[in-house]
């Protein structure tokens, strides 16, 4: 009888990024101090962890670089784990966009595949490197419990591969600064039965 692998995922958003609340997405901004203190306030002393994977994002990398020298982990930069490119939206905030066009964001989080900004990075490409990343985690990871920091976006994208939810619903899941979403993957033969543990939370 062939054994059973479990593989406990730890899906960390960065905290606070400075210039505050904007459609940031592949722009580069380190964390704030705010930032730094959420995500160190997240997880505390606990370290359950047996190795990091993160953006390749100062707001992602030079806190997971911080954590995997502290406890000693192996720590991995994936830079398919950056966010989803915004486009034209890079940079700017909801009330400039809105002022512009007071229906633009209902528009885009009701449907963002048919209403994306332009210029943007099709869904469809986005939740194709999510998942390449993922499917590298799990064969290269398996068994093990890894922390991966990363983006708002990511950790959309990876619920919905789970959930198996349309990609028209994706910005239904909020995702707070510093929040931990934790994935079960039981692996028996060759099938996985992927499960959402909790969302949003921390340790």
């Amino acid at each position: 009888m062939s054994r059973k692998l479990i593989t406990t995922l730890d899906l960390m958003r960065h905290g606070e990024s400075v210039g505050g609340r904007k459609y940031r997405g592949q722009t580069d901004d380190p964390l704030s101090e705010k930032g730094w203190a959420q995500m160190r306030d997240a997880v505390g002393n606990h370290c359950p962890w047996q190795a990091v994977i993160s953006s390749s994002l100062l707001r992602c990398a030079d806190f997971a670089r911080e954590l995997a020298k502290r406890h000693q982990l192996p720590l991995e930069i994936d830079a398919r784990l950056i966010e989803l490119g915004f486009g034209a939206w890079e940079g700017r905030t909801p009330d400039v966009l809105t002022a512009a066009d007071p229906e633009i964001l209902n528009r885009f989080r009701s449907n963002p595949v048919a209403h994306a900004p332009q210029g943007a990075e099709p869904l469809t490409a986005f939740r194709d490197r999510i998942i390449s990343a993922w499917d590298s985690l799990l064969e290269h990871h398996g068994g093990k419990h890894v922390l991966v920091v990363a983006h708002a976006g990511v950790i959309r994208m990876v619920v919905a591969h789970v959930l198996n939810a349309p990609l028209q619903h994706l910005f239904r899941l909020q995702v707070p600064n510093a929040g931990i979403t934790r994935i079960r993957v039981d692996k028996h033969g060759g099938q996985l039965f992927p499960q959402l543990l909790f969302h949003g939370g921390n340790l």
